[in-house]
């Protein structure tokens, strides 16, 4: 009895069964990234190749620099329509009180 106890609590018998092992006795793995942090491991090879793409390549700098150069072209004509508006709103709500 005391000898069962003791195979139960043993950490290396009946520990991880789900997993294969080899003939040579070490266990498999379902591949390289199935390891913990394997998801982040790829997510920040992507991160870095991209990264470095953008970082050594002047045309796609070009691109990015023009991009922001639109959308800030593009937010700054939003901001003075709002203004505009707001100013129109005003002025008829004025020239309801006057009458």
């Amino acid at each position: 009895m005391n000898q069962n106890q003791n195979l139960n609590n043993n950490p290396y018998i009946n520990n991880n069964q789900n997993q294969s092992i080899n003939p040579n006795g070490l266990q498999n793995q379902n591949s390289f990234l199935s390891g913990v942090g394997g998801n982040d491991l790829l997510k920040g090879a992507l991160i870095g190749a991209a990264a470095t793409y953008i970082l050594t390549n002047e045309d796609v700098q070009k691109k990015i620099f023009k991009s922001f150069a639109k959308l800030s072209e593009l937010t700054t004509g939003g901001v003075e329509e709002m203004k505009e508006r707001f100013e129109d709103a005003k002025a008829e709500v004025e020239a309801e009180r006057e009458n």
